[in-house]
């Protein structure tokens, strides 16, 4: 993984925002606009929705809400832990570790239009007041020392091309004893190069794999050691393909919402894509806990 000083914000800020927010500068109108108008199409209030209705933009990440509550279950998440939910795209996972295990949950995504979808979700599921979210650098979070009890993370590292310092800033944010559970894309055995593009980066230049022993070596070099890492590369195909042949089918557009209207008319090229690198061996998904050492 790439090391050295830390780039201004902005500098990392601009390329994520330029793949994550595309569809909004080529439709013309803000995300939350599009989403909310959508919504209404769909016959919903867009200020008063249910976890159902939004779970087609709810957690982008592979497996959605099922992935995240079994990542909540390895990890023993506690009522009252205080979790900082790096990544957070539109809050999915925050809203659920909120409402399903009581956790006080801080949101942070370098993408400002997630937050402000992040935000409004929040408040039309009723979750407002449990929740809450910055729009920052995950290396640089406007959060105390020892502020949290958790670091969550899930499909995010693979966007952060100084990794070490984001572990850095957990290692700083989080209690004595605190704990990272992650549920993350790593390079696999296979050297070729990606199908691009993916859900995460549509070049090459934005996306920052690392093999998984490395992977493991960098956060075990940051103070953090493993208690659990699980490979789920296979049920993580499994999901792939069955939304792939969703995407893919005639009755393909769906009533409510769905990650299409956030990455545009490339996502069904891009959930097909990272399907066959699945299948392939280029990436894996793993999902673990880590504590942090007294060392």
């Amino acid at each position: 993984m790439p090391t050295g000083t830390l780039p201004p914000a902005g500098e990392t800020r601009c390329p994520l925002n330029a793949h994550y927010d595309a569809f909004s500068a080529a439709d013309g109108r803000p995300l939350l606009a599009r989403l909310q108008a959508a919504f209404a199409a769909a016959g919903c209030d867009p200020q008063r929705l249910s976890s159902d209705e939004v779970a087609g933009i709810d957690q982008l990440h592979l497996g959605g809400r099922q992935a995240s509550r079994a990542l909540a279950e390895l990890g023993g998440l506690q009522r009252g832990e205080r979790v900082l939910d790096v990544g957070c795209g539109t809050g999915g996972a925050s809203r659920l570790l909120a409402e399903a295990y009581g956790c006080v949950v801080t949101g942070i995504d370098i993408t400002a239009a997630f937050i402000e979808v992040a935000e409004w979700l929040s408040r039309a599921t009723g979750l407002g007041e449990a929740t809450r979210f910055l729009a920052g650098d995950a290396a640089q979070v406007p959060l105390a020392d020892a502020s949290v009890e958790v670091i969550w993370c899930q499909h995010a590292l693979m966007n952060m091309p100084h990794v070490e310092q984001v572990l850095a800033e957990w290692r700083r944010l989080l209690a004595p004893g605190g704990r990272v559970l992650l549920h993350e894309i790593v390079a696999g055995d296979n050297p070729a190069p990606l199908a691009l593009p993916v859900p995460w980066a549509r070049t090459a230049s934005t996306s920052h794999l690392c093999g998984r022993e490395a992977w493991l070596a960098t956060l075990d070099a940051a103070g953090f050691e493993a208690e659990a890492v699980n490979d789920v590369t296979e049920a993580a195909l499994a999901w792939r393909q069955v939304h792939s042949r969703r995407e893919a089918s005639a009755e393909a557009a769906p009533a409510l919402p769905g990650p299409a209207l956030i990455f545009g008319p490339e996502f069904a090229q891009m959930g097909r894509n990272l399907r066959d690198n699945l299948a392939a061996g280029k990436v894996r998904i793993l999902a673990g806990a880590w504590r942090c050492r007294s060392d």
